[in-house]
């Protein structure tokens, strides 16, 4: 039996965020590891949806590896999808077929109690404002480029992409997304990203990060990755073991939920704000035309970042005009 605490967050979560109604049908979708919150999910579904299913896959091996073709196939036979799941299937097949028959799918790779009650906690009118802002003025960005402390100086190319808002309210046929949520992303031209990066916070499948991982970037491919922990070494192995375009630079973000902590759960990590993430693999999701089984974050904090000749982000803060 899921906490009371849990329960209602899960219950927030379906009725304000994905605007679940009594007259669909929610499907859960969840695995093992991340049983406890799926069944809160399904105990609050029960008492919102016509109709709740509860199913349990085996862990994912990676984030976007796809779910068993049933699954697949139950995700675009229901109204709404809210995907606890030890592994991210955001970057799936499966989800984007669902989303095209009009699904509303919530993504929460590993989700936290913890975390799940305190960022649904944010002033979301505030996310959604501060979305807004920075999505008007990436939409007129060609070169977005980071700096940091650490030693982070990289440039992108975003010119015409599309540019992203994810502020955790899901309400629209075929809309998908995370829960919880606050950022704004995109998907950078393929071979235009240049530099170095620093991750300082974490990596998606990693964790918390020991000590800074720093990955030159050439022509939009990873190329070496190098770090005082075996932690690079790690990242490294994970990209290559899925082949080149899994090196390839998929995504840009920038966080603006202001609940959201830097913990070690990817989900939440790329939501705080004034951090940036930059992620590798596939990006098929956002507009980019990277198809690869895989999708890793990485969290940078304290950034500054400038859109063109504007800074936005100053050591971790925006400045936004």
């Amino acid at each position: 039996m899921a906490s009371l605490k849990l329960k209602k967050a899960a219950a927030l979560a379906l009725k304000e965020n994905m605007g679940v109604t009594d007259d669909e049908t929610l499907l859960v979708l969840t695995d093992e590891p991340m049983r406890e919150i799926g069944e809160a999910f399904f105990e609050a579904g029960q008492g919102i949806a016509r109709e709740c299913l509860y199913c349990e896959i085996t862990p994912r091996q990676a984030n976007g590896q796809e779910p068993p073709e049933p699954i697949a196939e139950l995700m675009k036979a229901v109204d709404v999808v809210i995907a606890p799941t030890s592994r991210s299937l955001t970057h799936t097949n499966a989800r984007r077929e669902a989303s095209k028959q009009g699904v509303r799918i919530g993504t929460m790779p590993g989700i936290n109690q913890e975390s799940l009650i305190r960022c649904l906690s944010a002033d979301y009118e505030e996310i959604i404002q501060t979305n807004e802002r920075l999505t008007t003025i990436l939409k007129n960005t060609s070169e977005i480029r980071v700096t940091t402390k650490l030693g982070t100086n990289l440039t992108m190319q975003i010119r015409g992409r599309r540019i992203l808002s994810s502020t955790g309210e899901l309400r629209t046929i075929g809309e998908s997304g995370n829960i919880p949520s606050g950022e704004v992303y995109c998907a950078p031209h393929e071979g235009k990203t240049n530099g170095v990066v620093v991750f300082d916070g974490s990596i998606a499948g990693i964790g918390m990060l020991d000590g800074p991982v720093t990955v030159e970037i050439n022509d939009g491919f990873a190329e070496v990755f190098t770090g005082k922990s075996t932690q690079a070494k790690v990242f490294e192995k994970m990209l290559q073991d899925v082949g080149k375009y899994a090196r390839a630079v998929a995504e840009f973000g920038i966080g603006t939920n202001p609940k959201a902590r830097v913990s070690g759960d990817i989900l939440e990590d790329e939501k705080v704000l004034g951090t940036i993430h930059v992620a590798f693999g596939n990006n098929l999701s956002m507009g980019g035309k990277i198809n690869v089984p895989i999708h890793l974050d990485g969290i940078v904090t304290k950034p500054t970042v400038y859109a063109d000749d504007e800074k936005i982000i100053a050591a971790g803060k925006l400045v936004l005009d």
